[in-house]
């Protein structure tokens, strides 16, 4: 039993992984029709909290697996497919870093996160279609009649301190963007 109750962990930070994920697609897409830099720090704020999910997510699923099984690592599609997932948006973060002038950089990396997102509907595939060791979410109804609550409760913490660390993920992007408007103001005088 200790190992099932790995979902009040595992469950909320995929959500919330997919829920910044997706964010960061509608900023993008919004980037890229608008030109508006706000977005494309929208974009890599909301990206950036959704990998820290992610990798919570991931992390809860190997020790999961390690309690449920005795093994720490398997090809389990749902685990596997959401580590190349981690690993692709871990690249868009690495372009953020690679291309220095912000225009060009903005359009690289909402691009490149909209080719990102379409990796997530391989990952929720990979859960709810693809038999493996992973336990099926049709499965959760045999889940004790005390557990929904605190899901419930535990999913809504998540989604709490995602939206705190994306605020001050935006706070950040914003003051450094402005800061960089400022020294390449000064270096063009």
């Amino acid at each position: 039993m200790p190992a099932a109750k790995m979902l009040f962990l595992y469950a909320p930070a995929g959500f919330v992984a997919v829920l910044g994920f997706a964010v960061a697609v509608a900023a993008s897409v919004l980037f890229l029709r608008t030109k508006a830099l706000r977005f494309d720090t929208l974009a890599a704020s909301a990206t950036e909290v959704g990998l820290i999910f992610l990798t919570a997510n991931i992390v809860a699923g190997v020790v999961w697996s390690r309690a449920a099984h005795a093994v720490w690592w398997t090809w389990d599609p749902a685990i596997a497919s959401a580590l190349v997932c981690a690993l692709v948006y871990a690249s868009y973060l690495m372009l953020r870093r690679a291309v220095e002038e912000p225009s060009q950089r903005a359009a690289f990396c909402a691009v490149w996160s909209i080719f990102c997102f379409l990796d997530t509907p391989i990952v929720i595939a990979a859960v709810y279609r693809w038999r493996s060791q992973h336990p099926h979410p049709a499965l959760w109804a045999d889940v004790p009649d005390a557990w929904p609550a605190p899901l419930a409760w535990s999913t809504a913490g998540m989604f709490a301190l995602a939206a705190l660390l994306l605020a001050v993920r935006l706070r950040q992007g914003t003051a450094r963007r402005e800061q960089d408007l400022r020294r390449r103001m000064g270096n063009t005088i």
